[in-house]
């Protein structure tokens, strides 16, 4: 087991692998039941950042530069078949740029950049620009949560946990802010972008700047949800078909 990976890389080649990077304050989970739906052929790899789950003792990274370096270690050996990378509002920062490293440093890239719920790099948004030191209290970056749905009202009153789980979220923000970048470079493979359909914290027009990311074909879609809607069971059905559609899976037999 690779340490980022929450999957086993799978060793017979027989699948494409969708390597799935999570939003901030939140981990491999956010994937669960992707594998059941995203269609047959597809091999889910959830990509869990420090300062999580089975990572939770270790820091949360902050240093864009540090993250993708680390992550080019661990993963880029396995990387040498076909694999799309889907990443939802952090991880989309966090995917575009790790894709951008490997393909600087002359390995090989994704087939298919997927991303959802997130502005385009060169775009500011609210959360981002509230994350700035000294950055908010816990009870402001609630209310700015809140208002995504994101924050349940047990875990509200679970003031310890909430403190622990708001470090976490805190220094993600950071990390994504420092993924921002002002004239970002296009790849050279297609960009699917994902809006939620009822999502107060992200625009279409926010998400249809991703196709600025790419001189390759971009597809915009709106799916069913909120800001979260990766917890939900369209959004691995289209990204699913984007993968599929991208990269057809051999036919068998």
């Amino acid at each position: 087991m690779r340490r980022f990976l929450a999957a086993r890389w799978p060793d017979d080649g027989s699948a494409h692998k969708l390597l799935c990077f999570h939003h901030a304050g939140a981990g491999a989970m956010a994937f669960a039941g992707w594998q059941q739906r995203v269609g047959p052929g597809v091999t889910v790899l959830p990509v869990r950042l420090p300062g999580r789950e089975s990572l939770r003792r270790e820091a949360p990274v902050t240093d864009a530069t540090a993250l993708v370096r680390a992550l080019a270690e661990d993963l880029g050996p396995l990387l040498d078949g076909p694999y799309a990378f889907y990443g939802h509002s952090l991880g989309a920062l966090v995917a575009h740029r790790f894709a951008r490293h490997l393909l600087d440093t002359g390995q090989r890239g994704p087939e298919l950049l997927a991303v959802g719920a997130c502005p385009a790099p060169h775009l500011p948004h609210r959360l981002l620009t509230s994350a700035a030191e000294p950055g908010p209290t816990d009870e402001e970056l609630v209310g700015l949560l809140v208002d995504g749905a994101s924050v349940p009202e047990a875990m509200l009153a679970r003031r310890g946990w909430l403190h622990a789980t708001l470090g976490t979220l805190r220094a993600d923000l950071r990390l994504a802010a420092a993924l921002r970048e002002a004239a970002p470079a296009a790849l050279p493979c297609p960009v699917w972008a994902f809006a939620g359909a009822d999502d107060p914290l992200v625009g279409r027009a926010e998400v249809r700047a991703w196709q600025h990311c790419t001189t390759a074909p971009f597809r915009l879609r709106t799916v069913p949800g909120g800001h979260f809607f990766v917890r939900g069971r369209e959004a691995p059905r289209a990204v699913g078909e984007a993968l599929h559609t991208v990269m057809p899976v051999p036919r068998t037999g």
